[in-house]
């Protein structure tokens, strides 16, 4: 199964994540990848992710004969309050340079031309888009139009500030990836947004975020039903509600399971169920 941005883009219907991986990303890449992933998400932000590591994993599997091009790799530009004690940027440089720097870094990283999608990781402020989102906005557009990397998104934003974005930018997103709150109705606002945009929605932290949910008696029910587990469940529901999940399991079965999600089918109640179980 594959979606496509609105600028003709195929992208994988699941994401492995490699955030919090440090030393074991490049084996977890590799497992990954062996176990049916083909899409990849990363960021220069050496805080949370370990980029190099997942270029270290490309090479050793483009060895193995699995080619780059079989691959959709998403990266993202970290500002410098997110980036800890290490940036892969000049920190004294202009928001363009940091951005020009960061992709040029990243590119290096993964031993590729071009990546499949660039990603602010996140806004420089919490309410509205500040000067510094505009200008770096613009650095990843001109990134996009340069043909560094296929697609553009961002993260970690609210519907206001998408909204805010998709009316004035001269590039809208493709991708928007946000930590996904049942109890926030599955941030039904933003995906509400990215539904009427065309903009692809990523969820992540679909499982840590929503223990509670997940593990409800209805959704055990469903599971059970199903002959599946209550992670496949969510992560089907994800799908079917128009999402593109991510997981960032650790361990090899699990990997295969969350895969396996993509051949289920949940019925109009259970969708129903699920899309109202936290509000």
């Amino acid at each position: 199964m594959t979606l496509m941005t609105y600028n003709q883009l195929p992208v994988p219907a699941f994401m492995y994540g490699t955030a919090w991986k440090k030393d074991a990303t490049k084996r977890l890449v590799e497992l990954a990848v062996d176990s049916g992933f083909t899409a990849i998400d990363t960021a220069n932000q050496l805080r949370h992710y370990y980029e190099i590591g997942v270029g270290e994993a490309l090479l050793e599997l483009a060895r193995r004969g699995i080619k780059r091009d079989s691959l959709f790799l998403q990266t993202k530009f970290t500002s410098l309050d997110g980036q800890g004690d290490h940036t892969p940027y000049d920190p004294q440089a202009n928001l363009t340079t940091q951005v020009n720097q960061s992709i040029d870094s990243s590119l290096q990283h993964l031993h590729t031309d071009v990546l499949d999608s660039y990603v602010l990781h996140g806004p420089y402020t919490r309410y509205g888009l500040s000067d510094s989102d505009w200008e770096v906005w613009a650095a990843i557009e001109d990134q996009f139009q340069k043909g560094k990397t296929k697609s553009i998104g961002v993260s970690n934003v609210t519907a206001e500030q998408l909204a805010i974005l998709v009316s004035k930018a001269k590039v809208k997103p493709m991708f928007c990836q946000n930590r996904c709150y049942a109890v926030r109705g599955w941030d039904s606002q933003v995906r509400k947004i990215c539904l009427a945009e065309n903009i692809i929605y990523q969820g992540f932290s679909l499982l840590t975020a929503n223990t509670r949910e997940m593990f409800d008696p209805s959704v055990r029910a469903i599971a059970q039903r199903l002959g599946t587990g209550v992670e496949q469940v969510i992560f089907r529901f994800a799908m079917q509600i128009g999402m593109l999940p991510l997981t960032g399991t650790s361990d090899a079965r699990h990997m295969k399971e969350d895969l396996s999600s993509e051949t289920l089918t949940l019925s109009d109640d259970d969708m129903k169920l699920i899309e109202n179980i936290g509000v």
